[in-house]
Protein backbone atom coordinates (compact mmCIF):
# COMPACT_ATOMS: atom_id res chain seq x y z
CA UNK A 1 0.00 0.00 0.00
CA UNK A 2 2.84 2.43 0.87
CA UNK A 3 6.05 2.74 -1.15
CA UNK A 4 9.46 3.50 0.35
CA UNK A 5 9.20 7.27 -0.23
CA UNK A 6 5.91 7.43 1.69
CA UNK A 7 7.30 5.36 4.55
CA UNK A 8 10.40 7.56 4.73
CA UNK A 9 8.28 10.73 4.77
CA UNK A 10 6.07 9.24 7.48
CA UNK A 11 9.11 8.24 9.57
CA UNK A 12 10.48 11.80 9.38
CA UNK A 13 7.12 13.19 10.49
CA UNK A 14 7.01 10.73 13.40
CA UNK A 15 10.54 11.77 14.43
CA UNK A 16 9.59 15.47 14.34
CA UNK A 17 6.38 14.97 16.31
CA UNK A 18 7.81 12.79 19.06
CA UNK A 19 10.51 15.37 19.85
CA UNK A 20 7.98 16.74 22.36
CA UNK A 21 9.08 13.84 24.56
CA UNK A 22 12.65 15.17 24.54
CA UNK A 23 11.40 18.51 25.82
CA UNK A 24 9.39 16.80 28.51
CA UNK A 25 12.45 14.82 29.62
CA UNK A 26 14.53 18.01 29.73
CA UNK A 27 11.83 19.58 31.88
CA UNK A 28 11.97 16.80 34.44
CA UNK A 29 15.65 15.84 34.47
CA UNK A 30 17.47 19.16 34.04
CA UNK A 31 18.14 21.45 37.00
CA UNK A 32 17.75 24.70 35.06
CA UNK A 33 16.76 25.98 31.63
CA UNK A 34 19.64 26.48 29.20
CA UNK A 35 18.22 29.68 27.74
CA UNK A 36 21.10 30.32 25.35
CA UNK A 37 20.81 26.86 23.81
CA UNK A 38 17.03 27.11 23.44
CA UNK A 39 17.23 30.61 21.94
CA UNK A 40 19.89 29.51 19.48
CA UNK A 41 17.99 26.33 18.57
CA UNK A 42 14.67 28.12 18.09
CA UNK A 43 16.33 30.81 15.97
CA UNK A 44 18.09 28.15 13.90
CA UNK A 45 14.80 26.35 13.35
CA UNK A 46 13.12 29.59 12.26
CA UNK A 47 15.98 30.35 9.87
CA UNK A 48 15.67 26.95 8.22
CA UNK A 49 11.90 27.27 7.84
CA UNK A 50 11.89 30.84 6.52
CA UNK A 51 14.70 30.28 4.02
CA UNK A 52 13.40 27.01 2.68
CA UNK A 53 9.84 28.36 2.44
CA UNK A 54 10.74 31.39 0.32
CA UNK A 55 13.61 29.92 -1.70
CA UNK A 56 12.60 26.31 -2.30
CA UNK A 57 8.99 25.49 -1.41
CA UNK A 58 7.31 28.51 -3.01
CA UNK A 59 9.46 27.98 -6.11
CA UNK A 60 8.30 24.38 -6.41
CA UNK A 61 4.70 25.46 -5.82
CA UNK A 62 4.83 28.10 -8.55
CA UNK A 63 6.39 25.67 -11.03
CA UNK A 64 3.60 23.16 -10.43
CA UNK A 65 0.81 25.73 -10.54
CA UNK A 66 2.20 27.35 -13.69
CA UNK A 67 2.22 23.91 -15.29
CA UNK A 68 -1.40 23.40 -14.30
CA UNK A 69 -2.86 26.86 -14.95
CA UNK A 70 -0.31 28.98 -16.86
CA UNK A 71 2.32 31.44 -15.66
CA UNK A 72 0.10 34.36 -14.62
CA UNK A 73 -2.63 32.29 -12.99
CA UNK A 74 0.03 30.10 -11.38
CA UNK A 75 1.72 33.12 -9.81
CA UNK A 76 -1.58 34.37 -8.38
CA UNK A 77 -2.48 30.91 -7.08
CA UNK A 78 0.94 30.54 -5.43
CA UNK A 79 0.48 33.81 -3.56
CA UNK A 80 -3.09 32.87 -2.66
CA UNK A 81 -2.06 29.46 -1.35
CA UNK A 82 0.74 31.02 0.71
CA UNK A 83 -1.61 33.45 2.47
CA UNK A 84 -4.26 30.75 2.83
CA UNK A 85 -1.72 28.67 4.78
CA UNK A 86 -0.98 31.65 7.01
CA UNK A 87 -4.71 32.25 7.54
CA UNK A 88 -5.31 28.58 8.43
CA UNK A 89 -2.61 28.34 11.09
CA UNK A 90 -3.49 31.82 12.42
CA UNK A 91 -7.13 30.77 12.91
CA UNK A 92 -6.06 27.60 14.70
CA UNK A 93 -3.74 29.64 16.92
CA UNK A 94 -6.49 32.17 17.65
CA UNK A 95 -9.02 29.51 18.66
CA UNK A 96 -6.70 27.99 21.27
CA UNK A 97 -6.88 29.89 24.60
CA UNK A 98 -3.58 31.40 25.72
CA UNK A 99 -3.48 29.30 28.89
CA UNK A 100 -3.82 26.10 26.86
CA UNK A 101 -1.64 27.16 23.94
CA UNK A 102 1.35 24.79 23.70
CA UNK A 103 3.48 27.60 22.29
CA UNK A 104 3.22 29.66 25.46
CA UNK A 105 6.74 28.94 26.69
CA UNK A 106 7.51 27.35 30.04
CA UNK A 107 10.86 26.59 31.64
CA UNK A 108 12.44 23.81 33.68
CA UNK A 109 12.01 26.04 36.75
CA UNK A 110 8.23 26.00 36.15
CA UNK A 111 8.27 22.21 36.35
CA UNK A 112 10.18 22.34 39.62
CA UNK A 113 7.65 24.83 41.01
CA UNK A 114 4.90 22.38 40.10
CA UNK A 115 6.73 19.58 41.90
CA UNK A 116 7.12 21.66 45.07
CA UNK A 117 3.47 22.70 44.93
CA UNK A 118 2.19 19.15 44.82
CA UNK A 119 -0.65 17.72 42.73
CA UNK A 120 -3.83 19.64 42.05
CA UNK A 121 -6.57 17.31 40.83
CA UNK A 122 -8.85 20.21 39.95
CA UNK A 123 -6.60 20.97 36.98
CA UNK A 124 -7.26 17.61 35.30
CA UNK A 125 -9.67 19.29 32.90
CA UNK A 126 -7.01 21.82 31.97
CA UNK A 127 -4.60 18.99 31.24
CA UNK A 128 -7.10 17.33 28.90
CA UNK A 129 -7.78 20.60 27.08
CA UNK A 130 -4.04 21.15 26.74
CA UNK A 131 -3.64 17.73 25.12
CA UNK A 132 -6.47 18.58 22.69
CA UNK A 133 -4.86 21.95 21.90
CA UNK A 134 -1.58 20.20 21.10
CA UNK A 135 -3.30 17.79 18.72
CA UNK A 136 -5.08 20.59 16.85
CA UNK A 137 -2.01 22.80 16.64
CA UNK A 138 0.42 20.10 15.50
CA UNK A 139 -1.87 18.60 12.86
CA UNK A 140 -0.93 21.03 10.02
CA UNK A 141 2.74 20.86 11.04
CA UNK A 142 2.67 17.11 10.40
CA UNK A 143 1.12 17.61 6.99
CA UNK A 144 3.77 20.22 6.15
CA UNK A 145 6.66 17.94 7.13
CA UNK A 146 5.19 14.94 5.32
CA UNK A 147 4.46 16.83 2.10
CA UNK A 148 7.95 18.31 1.94
CA UNK A 149 9.59 14.94 2.60
CA UNK A 150 7.45 13.24 -0.03
CA UNK A 151 8.48 15.80 -2.64
CA UNK A 152 12.18 15.92 -1.80
CA UNK A 153 13.70 13.63 0.89
CA UNK A 154 16.68 15.95 1.55
CA UNK A 155 14.32 18.90 1.94
CA UNK A 156 12.12 16.80 4.20
CA UNK A 157 15.05 15.98 6.50
CA UNK A 158 15.86 19.66 6.97
CA UNK A 159 12.24 20.56 7.73
CA UNK A 160 11.80 17.57 10.05
CA UNK A 161 14.85 18.63 12.07
CA UNK A 162 13.56 22.21 12.25
CA UNK A 163 10.11 21.04 13.41
CA UNK A 164 11.73 18.69 15.94
CA UNK A 165 13.79 21.54 17.42
CA UNK A 166 10.59 23.57 17.58
CA UNK A 167 8.82 20.74 19.45
CA UNK A 168 11.46 20.37 22.18
CA UNK A 169 10.50 23.52 24.16
CA UNK A 170 6.88 22.75 23.32
CA UNK A 171 7.30 19.49 25.22
CA UNK A 172 8.40 21.47 28.28
CA UNK A 173 5.31 23.66 27.91
CA UNK A 174 3.03 20.63 27.77
CA UNK A 175 4.56 18.89 30.79
CA UNK A 176 3.89 21.74 33.21
CA UNK A 177 0.06 21.91 33.05
CA UNK A 178 -0.30 18.14 32.81
CA UNK A 179 1.86 17.70 35.90
CA UNK A 180 -0.25 20.32 37.67
CA UNK A 181 -3.33 18.33 36.65
CA UNK A 182 -2.15 14.86 37.65
CA UNK A 183 0.74 15.22 40.12
CA UNK A 184 2.59 12.50 38.18
CA UNK A 185 5.90 13.04 36.38
CA UNK A 186 5.49 9.80 34.47
CA UNK A 187 2.01 10.64 33.25
CA UNK A 188 3.06 14.17 32.26
CA UNK A 189 6.01 12.76 30.30
CA UNK A 190 4.01 10.16 28.40
CA UNK A 191 1.16 12.54 27.64
CA UNK A 192 3.66 15.06 26.32
CA UNK A 193 5.35 12.34 24.27
CA UNK A 194 2.03 11.09 22.91
CA UNK A 195 0.83 14.60 22.03
CA UNK A 196 3.46 14.63 19.30
CA UNK A 197 1.58 11.80 17.58
CA UNK A 198 -0.79 14.44 16.19
CA UNK A 199 1.86 15.25 13.58
CA UNK A 200 2.16 11.78 12.00
CA UNK A 201 -1.63 11.41 12.30
CA UNK A 202 -2.01 14.67 10.36
CA UNK A 203 0.40 13.35 7.76
CA UNK A 204 -1.46 10.05 7.42
CA UNK A 205 -4.88 11.67 7.09
CA UNK A 206 -3.54 14.19 4.61
CA UNK A 207 -2.00 11.39 2.56
CA UNK A 208 -5.16 9.29 2.49
CA UNK A 209 -7.39 12.26 1.61
CA UNK A 210 -5.19 14.10 -0.88
CA UNK A 211 -3.12 11.46 -2.66
CA UNK A 212 -5.96 10.18 -4.88
CA UNK A 213 -6.28 13.74 -6.26
CA UNK A 214 -2.57 14.56 -6.32
CA UNK A 215 -1.42 16.36 -9.45
CA UNK A 216 0.35 19.61 -10.34
CA UNK A 217 -2.62 21.73 -9.19
CA UNK A 218 -3.16 20.06 -5.80
CA UNK A 219 0.56 19.69 -5.18
CA UNK A 220 1.22 23.36 -5.95
CA UNK A 221 -1.60 24.61 -3.72
CA UNK A 222 -0.53 22.30 -0.91
CA UNK A 223 3.10 23.35 -1.14
CA UNK A 224 2.31 27.07 -1.20
CA UNK A 225 0.09 26.57 1.85
CA UNK A 226 2.87 24.67 3.62
CA UNK A 227 5.22 27.62 3.01
CA UNK A 228 2.69 29.97 4.60
CA UNK A 229 2.27 27.68 7.61
CA UNK A 230 6.00 27.46 8.23
CA UNK A 231 6.62 31.20 7.86
CA UNK A 232 3.80 31.94 10.32
CA UNK A 233 5.16 29.41 12.83
CA UNK A 234 8.60 30.99 12.56
CA UNK A 235 7.49 34.61 12.97
CA UNK A 236 4.64 34.11 15.44
CA UNK A 237 6.02 31.30 17.61
CA UNK A 238 9.69 30.45 17.24
CA UNK A 239 11.31 33.89 17.31
CA UNK A 240 8.99 35.32 20.03
CA UNK A 241 9.58 32.16 22.11
CA UNK A 242 13.33 32.62 21.78
CA UNK A 243 12.95 36.20 22.97
CA UNK A 244 10.88 35.04 25.96
CA UNK A 245 13.87 32.96 27.03
CA UNK A 246 15.76 36.25 27.28
CA UNK A 247 18.35 35.72 24.57
CA UNK A 248 17.19 37.90 21.67
CA UNK A 249 20.55 38.42 19.96
CA UNK A 250 21.45 34.76 20.30
CA UNK A 251 18.21 33.81 18.54
CA UNK A 252 19.08 36.13 15.64
CA UNK A 253 22.51 34.52 15.35
CA UNK A 254 20.71 31.17 15.25
CA UNK A 255 18.32 32.50 12.60
CA UNK A 256 21.21 33.54 10.34
CA UNK A 257 23.02 30.24 10.97
CA UNK A 258 19.86 28.29 10.07
CA UNK A 259 19.49 30.21 6.81
CA UNK A 260 23.17 29.67 6.01
CA UNK A 261 23.08 25.94 6.69
CA UNK A 262 19.89 25.56 4.65
CA UNK A 263 21.34 27.57 1.75
CA UNK A 264 24.52 25.50 1.78
CA UNK A 265 22.65 22.21 1.88
CA UNK A 266 20.45 23.22 -1.07
CA UNK A 267 23.46 24.37 -3.11
CA UNK A 268 25.34 21.12 -2.45
CA UNK A 269 22.44 19.12 -3.91
CA UNK A 270 22.21 21.13 -7.17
Amino acid sequence: MFDQNVLFAFALTLFAGLATGIGSAIGFFSRRTNTKFLSLALGFSAGVMIYVSFVEILSKARTSLSEAAGDIAGAWMTAGGFFAGIFLIAIIDKLIPTADNPHEMRSVEDVQDAVSGGPNRKLMRMGLFTALAIAIHNFPEGLATFTAALSDPSLGIAIAVAIAIHNIPEGIAVSVPIYYATGSKRRAFWNSFASGLAEPVGALIGYLVLMPFMGPLVFGLLFSGVAGIMVFISLDELLPAAREYGEHHVSIYGLIAGMGVMALSLLLFL
